[in-house]
């Protein structure tokens, strides 16, 4: 490995997290078509079940793609079996092209390894019964009364069963009805076509590396194990390999004193055609983007954390706060809530960061992006309660203005 290190500008390393991210310019088209771009480039996008707005898988997919619908992300899985779930560093959209990929975690559930609960052999059995003889079930197909009536938070064993089978490779999900999994055997989900052969540890760890990089532009080797463990040594030992093939190189980056970072000739050539744009995103707290808050803060000086898990009087900005990317800087934050029966669409609190300046073009970009995102949400009503006195009012106005 060489001693001398190119610096890059923490400039060119934000543009390249953008590009690689699909945020700086529309990289992946449109449609269903586009939808399984995005999910084949950025290689998951994460499954949460909060909906004070729309799904955060759904949420991150438009953020990319104007004109995303949300039928296209069923359509993918359960029609044209493009995609499947599983687990990534979280339950995840995954591409069908990575299926391999997901083996060796598959594996390890397989041979023992159980997940959050402790194995019913027999209870799995039964469950497994059934799908074969009935076809894809739900949870709430199987019976189960609650010892305590008010704990939601109680598994019944079928569904801890479930969730093992799927876990170990058993079963799939072969789609959803409402936001409830429907499991079904995985002979009779995946595509006769698609890869099934186990991964060498050197073409995982090599696969990650690649994807970390493609879709990050620049990674410090921790990231790309994050969550995933016992990868670290494989990883290590394959960037060493990659470095020296000369196929990946190892930079620093402006401010990040002597940490190496990782990156490809390819993100390097393209720094000096990168512009910055004056786009502005309203990002899900669990954007692929933002999901690692260290590498967030590192590189683009912005201390995020999403509330919703913190005591409501310790919050400092609301329960589910989104992120706000302007160009290629983060420039606030905002809490808001979607009511949907009434079609309103709340902006409960606005915080703008300290350097931040505002003028007519922001605001009325915001404007403008804020009645998009209304409308994403079902939403036709715009609602601002809490925010600073001038810029409410000056927002309050273009929206009546403009819309």
């Amino acid at each position: 490995m060489s001693e001398s290190l190119q610096i890059l500008p923490i400039k060119a390393v934000k543009l390249l997290a953008l590009q690689g991210q699909g945020l700086l310019t529309d990289s992946f088209g449109k449609g269903k078509s586009g939808a399984l771009s995005a999910i084949e480039h950025l290689g998951y996008i994460q499954i949460d079940t909060l909906a004070v707005i729309a799904r955060a898988h759904h949420h991150t997919l438009q953020s990319r793609l104007p004109d995303y619908k949300e039928i296209y992300l069923s359509t993918l899985l359960e029609n044209d079996r493009s995609i499947f779930e599983y687990w990534s560093h979280a339950a995840s959209y995954l591409p069908m092209c990575d299926y391999r990929f997901s083996l060796p975690r598959k594996k390890i559930f397989s041979e023992g390894k159980s997940h959050w609960f402790a194995q019913d052999k027999k209870v799995m059995k039964y469950v497994l019964d059934r799908i074969k003889s009935e076809g894809p079930l739900l949870s709430k197909d199987f019976e189960f009364k609650r010892k305590d009536p008010s704990n939601w938070y109680e598994w019944k064993p079928a569904k801890k069963a479930l969730e093992q089978l799927f876990m170990d490779g058993t079963l799939m999900v072969s789609g959803r009805k409402g936001f409830q999994k429907v499991y079904d055997l995985t002979e009779r989900v995946l595509p006769s076509d698609v890869n099934t052969k186990m991964p060498s540890e050197k073409e995982y760890s090599e696969h990650l590396i690649r994807r970390a990089v493609e879709g990050n532009g620049v990674v410090e080797e921790k990231e790309i194990s994050y969550l995933r463990s016992g990868l670290k040594d494989a990883i290590n030992k394959s960037l060493v390999r990659l470095i020296k093939s000369g196929e990946f190189v190892e930079v620093l980056v402006e401010g990040c004193g002597s940490s190496k970072f990782i990156t490809d000739k390819k993100q390097l050539e393209s720094i000096g055609k990168l512009k910055p744009g004056s786009n502005i995103h309203f990002l899900s707290p669990f954007d692929n983007l933002v999901i690692q808050r260290k590498r967030l803060l590192r590189f683009f000086d912005f201390d995020y954390q999403i509330e919703c898990y913190v005591p409501e009087s310790k919050r400092k900005f609301g329960y589910f706060c989104l992120p706000v990317l302007y160009g290629s800087d983060f420039i606030g934050r905002f809490d808001p809530k979607a009511d949907r029966v009434s079609k309103t669409f709340y902006v409960k609190s606005m915080y703008f960061e300290k350097d931040f300046k505002r003028d007519k073009k922001f605001n009325l970009q915001f404007a403008e992006k804020l009645k998009s995102f209304a409308e994403f949400n079902g939403c036709v009503n715009i609602v601002i309660d809490k925010a600073e006195g001038k810029w409410k009012k000056e927002m309050r106005g273009l929206l009546k203005k403009e819309f």
